[in-house]
């Protein structure tokens, strides 16, 4: 039976270390989140960002701007937002409205302000080994494998997903702590086979239970990036057991979050694992904080 990788624990230890940091030393980083339109899952993201920043004493400015925007308008946000010394983090939520160009808007971010780690400037420095801001989620990741002491130099590492924002960079930061990696994607054949070979799984595909027991190496450790609304109970009978608690809470509240591992099944071959909820995502945000506090110091010499 597989330990518990306790992501909301953790987090709640790295930002009480925070928050400590800065009234010892009186130190006030300032993070502005950029939301344009009224999607739901950007909305609660934001909030929850925002309950952070007030849970540390950081500055926090919201801009919520209708999905109409202009692209005109958005830029001359990111500029006045650049060039203000208070604001030490830019964080523009995604996914922006199809008649705005995300690559685009983000590269418009200042590198020393961009505390999500997408700028082109600190990718480009993560891939040749410099000092750089690192996405959250996959630092995230490192950090609590770290915690629990867990080696990762000279381990097989299997990556499922390559995106940006997480596979590549996961990827990357592996390689940093001397594993042997693997990224697996849409067009991989023989995935579980592959993933069989993991010491370390990182699952980060965005399709709910799509790693079952079948992929797991018995001793292996998983970690599961993925956060899946899952609210049709005819998709849940399909993935969840008929006893299910997961099944009762889509009839309860109309929809549950599941990962893109099986739990119940993993949780049977693996050393450890993260849970969904309470795993990986609130590490995301807690390296955002750090990201800000990290911006704010070096934007003042500290």
């Amino acid at each position: 039976m597989a330990e518990i990788l306790d992501g909301k624990s953790f987090s709640n230890k790295i930002l009480d270390e925070i928050k400590d940091r800065c009234e010892r030393e009186g130190l006030k980083p300032g993070l502005a989140v950029i939301l344009v339109g009224d999607d739901p899952a950007s909305a609660v993201y934001v909030k929850m960002k925002e309950k952070a920043c007030n849970k540390l004493g950081f500055l926090s400015k919201k801009f919520k701007l209708p999905a109409d925007t202009k692209e005109e308008e958005l830029i001359n946000l990111i500029s006045d937002l650049n060039n203000d010394n208070e604001i030490d983090g830019i964080l523009l939520q995604l996914p922006l409205p199809s008649h705005l160009d995300s690559k685009k808007m983000l590269e418009l971010i200042s590198p020393e302000k961009d505390v999500d780690g997408f700028h082109p400037v600190n990718a480009g420095k993560l891939f040749t080994g410099q000092k750089a801001f690192i996405p959250c989620t996959p630092r995230g990741i490192i950090e609590l494998l770290k915690e629990y002491k867990i080696k990762m130099e000279g381990k097989n590492a299997v990556v499922l997903g390559r995106s940006n924002i997480v596979g590549k960079p996961m990827a990357l930061l592996l390689l940093n702590e001397n594993a042997t990696v693997t990224i697996c994607h849409s067009r991989t054949k023989n995935i579980a086979e592959i993933a069989r070979s993991a010491d370390i799984l990182i699952a980060a595909i965005g399709k709910p239970y799509f790693v079952s027991g079948d992929f797991i190496k018995e001793g292996a450790v998983v970690v599961d990036v993925g956060v899946n609304r899952v609210d049709s109970p005819e998709e849940g009978e399909k993935l969840f057991d008929k006893n299910s608690e997961k099944l009762k809470k889509i009839e309860e509240k109309g929809y549950v979050l599941a990962g893109d591992v099986n739990f119940e099944q993993a949780k049977e071959k693996a050393s450890f694992i993260t849970p969904v909820p309470g795993g990986v995502g609130p590490l995301t945000i807690a390296m955002l904080m750090k990201n800000t506090l990290e911006s704010h110091l070096r934007r003042r010499g500290k």
